[in-house]
């Protein structure tokens, strides 16, 4: 038996087939929206459970509501009516909210998560509608304990949590990030399997900047400036430390966090807690899988590319980090992969001789080494470091749209005949540039992959897939094989094995048809592979608490995946 609620507990029966104990019956458990069946109650669950009389006659089974919710979803008219329509779904029938999003998981990522989430973060206190997930506030961090007591799952193993600092590209967003960490929680368990009996979404409320939130009359985050410094990490502890108490097997993902702390944060817990950070950690790991798969395509070795990064936030130095990472496993000293990785913040080319923040000097170049470097002023701009570097690969990560322009292109293609160019850059409004106009400056050659979803471009006389450098490719994997093998730590192994994972995978799968990532579509077997990947690493790492033998880590994770089905119920 797995206690899992205060509400409902999940057991076996003699065969071992899995049913649910409930607690609560009649109108309170239709208002449940984890084990809320709706009109799939059977008749004897309805007479069991005081449903009786509370349902439309009709019995249907998940498919048949499935049929009917996709129906309603189609009608609404804008992108964020949509996400409303699957929020409201999601808080009355979680189990079918699951299922929708798995079938039409293409149309509905976008939805659920970037572009859309943007939109209902900005947005967040003018759409709120229910209670979700858990709020700790500079009002009762002191009652952190007493607090993550008071939500309703027992066992929790996953958090996302968020200061909401630096959402996607649009800062500072006060309390309204929560909606970022439930999106991506859904994507948790669509793509990766984790249970939703087994997640929570936080949201760590430590102020805005923003004055137009503390002066918005239905803002409904504290009114206050952002805590720093040593108040902050105060806060942080006291977060940590409370979860820690209730749930020490949680894992915590790092999510939106401002470059000023987000490698503080990291760093500080990572060896205290499981935790990572997705925009570090995961973005690194996609871009790094993308990079492969390209130079498959291309039929040259990462080891020989020379990689220009345009921005230097947590994005970027993630990036930066996983591609030198991938460059020192495909052979070369990490001071030979250095010299091949170029990092550009705002201000131009990291160099040595500038001042900057401790996390980038790791990627700062000796300009005294590269005598090819012409520069106009103190610092190479993008187009002098595009010449100067000879680079091949170009990456977008600074937010900025339309930085990608045609001289930046036409660039990065005197330099070698497949030049790879990611913009990166989420939401679609911050992307460097369009695919359409980097195949036209590049006169088709590019090899092209960005950070939301872009429709295919042709090229000549076919049709090209713009393959999506999504997070999501990675982060519910790396998650969910860190739950099931118990993992005390996230190694930096265990990421760079979900990006050689993701790698692997397109390779064996897509790369023959030219493309640089999977669709989308395939998050649940790319999220399996990846997690198979985690929970070998981890264990080589020797950091995984709970030991599977190697012959049965595949079918070990799959067979725990969660499915969206629903359950038989008994009476407790």
């Amino acid at each position: 038996m797995s206690r899992i609620s205060r509400y409902f507990d999940l057991r076996r029966d003699a065969h071992g087939n899995e049913h649910f104990v409930t607690h609560i019956d009649g109108m309170a458990l239709l208002r449940l929206p984890l084990v809320n069946k709706g009109t799939a109650f059977t008749r004897d669950e309805r007479i069991e459970l005081r449903l009786d009389g509370l349902l439309p006659p009709l019995v249907n089974d998940i498919h048949q509501q499935v049929e009917r919710v996709y129906n309603g979803f189609r009608r609404e008219p804008t992108s964020i009516a949509k996400y409303q329509y699957l929020r409201a779904l999601q808080e009355r029938h979680e189990v079918l909210f699951y299922a929708l999003v798995e079938k039409h998981l293409a149309e509905m990522l976008p939805i659920v998560y970037t572009p859309t989430v943007g939109d209902a973060v900005r947005q967040y206190s003018h759409l709120y509608q229910n209670a979700r997930g858990l709020s700790l506030s500079t009002d009762n961090v002191a009652r952190a304990v007493d607090v993550i007591g008071n939500y309703p799952l027992e066992d929790v193993r996953m958090i996302v949590a968020t200061d909401s600092s630096a959402i996607l590209g649009i800062g500072d967003q006060g309390y309204g990030g929560l909606a970022i960490s439930i999106g991506k929680l859904a994507l948790y368990t669509v793509a990766g399997g984790v249970s939703p009996f087994h997640i929570m979404p936080v949201g760590l409320d430590v102020g805005t900047d923003r004055l137009d939130l503390v002066e918005d009359p239905f803002y409904l985050g504290v009114r206050q400036p952002r805590l720093r410094g040593e108040s902050y990490l105060a806060f942080i502890d006291a977060f940590v430390a409370a979860i820690r108490v209730r749930y020490p097997r949680a894992l915590i993902q790092w999510e939106d966090l401002s470059k000023d702390t987000a490698f503080t944060v990291l760093e500080r817990y990572r060896k205290v807690t499981p935790s990572f950070n997705d925009d570090i950690q995961g973005t690194g790991a996609v871009a790094l899988a993308g990079v492969i798969s390209s130079c498959l395509l291309s039929g040259t070795r990462l080891r020989d590319q020379r990689v220009v990064i345009h921005g230097a936030g947590a994005g970027g130095a993630g990036v930066a980090w996983a591609i030198r990472e991938g460059m020192v496993r495909d052979g070369l000293t990490r001071e030979e992969a250095g010299a091949r990785i170029f990092v550009l913040d705002s201000k131009g080319l990291l160099t040595t001789s500038r001042a900057m923040e401790d996390y980038k000097r790791t990627f700062a170049q000796d300009m005294a080494k590269l005598p090819d470097f012409k520069c106009a002023g103190q610092v190479p701009t993008l187009i002098e470091t595009i010449h100067g570097a000879k680079a091949t690969v170009l990456l977008g990560l600074s937010g900025q749209p339309n930085t990608f322009n045609e001289p930046i292109v036409r660039a990065m293609a005197a330099n070698i005949d497949r030049p790879m160019i990611f913009p990166l850059s989420n939401p679609t409004s911050s992307c460097e540039a369009l695919p359409e106009d980097i195949f036209a400056w590049s006169n088709g050659r590019a090899l092209v992959a960005t950070g939301s979803p872009f429709a295919p471009v042709k090229v000549g006389d076919a049709m090209v897939e713009i393959g999506q450098g999504n997070n999501a490719f990675i982060f519910p994997g790396l998650g969910f094989g860190a739950i099931l093998c118990e993992a005390r730590e996230i190694t930096d192994d265990m990421v760079l094995a979900g990006a050689e994972a993701l790698a692997a995978y397109t390779a064996e799968r897509h790369v023959p048809h030219g493309r640089i990532y999977p669709p989308v579509e395939e998050l649940r077997e790319v999220s399996l592979r990846v997690a198979t990947a985690v929970v070998r690493e981890a264990q080589k790492n020797g950091v995984a608490g709970k030991p599977i033998a190697e012959a049965e880590i595949d079918g070990f994770v799959r067979a725990r995946a969660w499915k969206a089905e629903y359950l038989p119920f008994t009476k407790g």
